[in-house]
């Protein structure tokens, strides 16, 4: 059953409150008011990098300052913030309990740069309104669907400040007018062979699309987990397990042990 639409984003003269809800959080040294984020701060650097297999998704290959972004999966959600985090963005995650530490520093995100907020609550707008203010990539989980106005609202916030918005979790497809969407759309796990062995890789096709110079379909692959590094992308045939039947592929012997594999959402 659909629950009920997300309230209303709170204005300027509402921050108070919410800020107050963040400090409660433990993230009072993260967030400063507006009057503290001035414009020198986000104008000199437009665009957070974003790991090198994933630059052909984005307009300007990176995540630019003031966009909304929403992200279907927590997978490339992670990818998403791996360089921006290491780069020395902050970066904070709302409304996704089950998102996983030990997943984000695998991915590569500086973990004493991410802020979570895992149980927001009812003032789940209010929450991500205030960490628009000061936090350069802010990842909204809402729990239910969001109401046009309310995401307009919201991306309205961030274009103002100067952050990444990025809607994710269940209600992702709900959200709308976000500048870029991002979604797996093909996947093929390797390592089983003739129906045994390990599961050693995932080969993931990213795409993106969104409006204007991002209106047209842009898709990238790539190994997930990785192979080598951080998500390389796919140059070669999938690897078989060692103890499979018939190779699915030929691949130089990267991982002694098979990946393991952490549930992340």
């Amino acid at each position: 059953m659909r629950g009920p639409a997300v309230g209303s984003a709170r204005s300027s003269a509402g921050g108070g409150a919410g800020l107050q809800v963040v400090r409660a959080a433990g993230l009072g040294g993260v967030v400063r008011t507006a009057s503290g984020h001035g414009a020198a701060e986000t104008g000199s650097i437009r665009t957070l990098p974003v790991l090198s297999g994933l630059r052909a998704l984005l307009p300007g290959g990176g995540l630019r300052r003031g966009a909304t972004i929403a992200v279907h999966t927590s997978s490339v959600l992670l990818a998403l913030l791996a360089a921006a985090s290491r780069a020395g963005s902050w970066c904070a995650v709302v409304g996704l309990p089950a998102l996983s530490p030990i997943a984000a520093a695998e991915m590569g995100i500086a973990l004493e740069r991410l802020a979570l907020v895992p149980n927001p609550g009812t003032e789940w707008t209010t929450i991500v309104a205030a960490l628009l203010d000061g936090v350069d990539i802010v990842v909204a989980a809402p729990p239910g669907p969001v109401a046009p106005v309310v995401a307009g609202r919201l991306a309205a916030r961030a274009r103002q400040r100067g952050s990444v918005l990025m809607p994710a979790g269940a209600w992702t497809g709900a959200w709308t007018g976000a500048d870029l969407t991002v979604a797996p759309v093909r996947g093929a796990w390797g390592g089983l062979g003739a129906g045994r062995g390990r599961l050693r890789c995932r080969e993931m096709t990213i795409q993106a699309r969104g409006r204007g110079s991002a209106a047209a379909p842009r898709e990238v692959t790539l190994w997930l987990p990785a192979l080598e590094g951080v998500l390389p992308p796919v140059t070669r045939a999938l690897p078989a397990a060692a103890d499979s039947g018939p190779a699915i592929g030929a691949l130089p012997d990267v991982h002694e042990e098979p990946v393991r594999l952490r549930r992340v959402g």
